[in-house]
């Protein structure tokens, strides 16, 4: 009952800043206008644009099926392309993408694997999907490319909070990985002092449940030393993999027929605009994306360009990446929900025969 509650105040949330960030952007435009501007892209770039973004889905894929074989699971490829799809879509809807881990962990135990392994493979794909990120906004921010820091310029505020952010985020991982003592004592500190403020009850299974959190971080940390050329490998699928879905937005600047910027430039802005918002606790970074998007490209686009090209940027980029992860969540609902109600039936008649 309390699942049901969460997912239906998750889809309000999602509706509310949906419709909240439509009427922001289009509250003073010429609709007709803006459209027949969206007509005038080429539909081959558009395309090119949406394989990018199943490309970039199936990234995290590649990882995870890696990740497991190495785990001593022969795990599927088609099974790890489902249990990315199910990730970006739940990650698509919920703030701050919180929902996409429990989601694939919860399908990837319906396949027998156990919660232990799929978490420390989730865990590790966070941390280096993370790492990529403030490894982009230190670059940028260390070499201050000039044509990137002018455009970035008017939302300066917004790229340091998102690096800050996500700076704060692997930190806190890393400590939680390679310093499990450390982190069990800061975290059995901040719980008492939570509850000693009030703002959380006392409840003996909430501390149980931190400790055991503890051994899952524990074992993520093994890994990375057992692991290293494994964790190299995978932190450079996914780079390619970020990149792909940065790509998007210099196939729009394509699309429109615009050529005067260059690729490196257009990635680096992209890449900064997800740095930005990553960590804020919107869906998809929603209504802040569309802001950040409108002020950092405004120059480049060009007035009449500036909205067509971001409908059609964050279209692909994150739209159709909704919807191709929802079309694929149901279907693998039936599939994964399918052969493990085949499973448990086969069990059953097998525990039946013997006991007659």
């Amino acid at each position: 009952m309390g699942s049901k509650k969460k997912n239906l105040l998750n889809l309000v949330f999602l509706l509310s800043v949906f419709f909240l960030t439509i009427w922001a952007v289009f509250r003073e435009e010429d609709l007709n206008l803006v459209f027949s501007y969206v007509k005038t892209a080429d539909p081959l770039f558009l395309l090119a644009g949406v394989v990018c973004v199943v490309t970039f889905i199936l990234g995290e894929s590649v990882i995870i099926c890696y990740l497991l074989r190495v785990l001593g699971y022969r795990v599927r490829a088609a099974r790890c392309y489902l249990y990315s799809f199910i990730g970006f879509f739940f990650s698509c809807i919920t703030p701050s993408a919180t929902g996409g881990q429990p989601a694939q962990i919860y399908y990837m135990k319906k396949d027998k694997i156990p919660v232990p392994e799929s978490t420390l493979v989730l865990m590790i794909v966070t941390i280096t999907y993370k790492m990529v990120l403030v490894v982009l906004g230190i670059l940028v921010l260390l070499f201050h490319p000039s044509r990137v820091m002018h455009y970035l310029e008017p939302v300066m505020f917004w790229m340091y909070l998102g690096l800050a952010l996500n700076v704060f985020c692997v930190i806190f991982m890393m400590i939680l990985v390679f310093h499990p003592k450390l982190a069990k004592w800061i975290m059995v500190k901040g719980l008492k002092l939570l509850e000693h403020l009030h703002l959380l009850r006392k409840k003996g299974k909430r501390l149980k449940k931190l400790e055991a959190s503890m051994d899952d971080y524990h074992a993520a940390g093994e890994f990375y030393w057992k692991h290293k050329p494994v964790v190299i490998r995978a932190f450079l699928i996914t780079v390619v993999q970020r990149l792909l879905l940065f790509f998007v937005t210099w196939l729009t600047y394509k699309a429109f027929g615009l050529s005067e910027e260059n690729l490196v430039t257009i990635i680096c802005l992209q890449g900064m605009i997800s740095l930005a918002v990553d960590m804020l606790p919107l869906p998809g970074g929603m209504g802040i994306s569309e802001k950040l998007f409108l002020s950092i490209f405004a120059p480049i686009f060009g007035p009449s360009l500036l909205l067509p090209a971001m409908i059609v940027s964050r279209g692909i980029s994150y739209y159709s990446q909704l919807t191709i992860s929802a079309v694929m969540t149901v279907a693998a609902n039936f599939i994964i929900g399918k052969n493990a109600s085949k499973e448990e039936s086969s069990n059953d008649l097998n525990s039946g025969g013997n006991t007659t």
